[in-house]
């Protein structure tokens, strides 16, 4: 795509959902966090109904920790690799503890530094929590960048970079959420519904499905 282009489909997903916003359900930049620990090989859905009861007896790294790993993993066993993840959280939450006051930190390379933290979770605990032109590149926003032209690139850092530099700076950062949510149910990977897609025309996908 060309620059105009770029900027006309990103419009184009703003006009469908003004008010895209991450469906993760969270309180505080550490329960975004942990949700966004566990969401990854797992849907929003799975996560929200586990820790709507987490949440109630741990939502802070004190809790967290205090819960143990055990009952936190009871907690969120319906979750795929709950094992590991159950693992990370706590040790996410004592290093919190022991070296940031409790508090989650605002910088790319603190986040990092947490266990079961890496870039996407990194850009999206920025982005939404702390405001932060960032943009988290999952499977979804990957599929889009290369199938549409939007930002071609071989893996997630590429096509991150690729988004950064080419979307408008005003509307970097909630794009995130538009083309999270795009990929999510209109832009999918088996079938696009292009029939029913706003951005259809600046898109460059050659096999365009335009009939229901």
């Amino acid at each position: 795509m060309t620059l105009q282009e770029v900027r006309n489909f990103i419009e184009m997903l703003a006009k469908e959902n003004p008010n895209a916003a991450t469906e993760l359900v969270f309180q505080s930049p550490y329960t975004l966090l942990v949700a966004v620990v566990l969401s990854a090989q797992a849907t929003d859905v799975s996560v929200n109904k586990a820790t709507a009861k987490l949440y109630k007896v741990a939502s802070t790294p004190q809790q967290m920790v205090a819960l143990g790993e055990e009952k936190l993993a009871d907690y969120v066993r319906t979750i795929g690799l709950w094992k590991a993840k159950s693992r990370n959280i706590i040790l996410l939450s004592q290093k919190l503890i022991d070296e940031y006051n409790g508090e989650v930190p605002q910088e790319r390379k603190a986040l990092e530094s947490l266990p079961g933290v890496g870039r996407k979770t990194a850009n999206v605990v920025l982005n939404v929590a702390f405001g932060q032109d960032t943009m988290a590149v999952d499977t979804h926003i990957f599929r889009i960048g290369n199938r549409t032209g939007l930002a071609l690139g071989k893996n997630t850092l590429e096509v991150e970079e690729q988004l950064v530099k080419r979307i408008p700076k005003e509307l970097l950062r909630p794009s995130h959420h538009w083309l999270i949510l795009h990929g999510r149910y209109i832009c999918k990977a088996r079938k696009p519904e292009c029939w029913h897609c706003l951005a259809v025309q600046p898109c460059h996908y050659p096999d365009k499905n335009l009939v229901v």
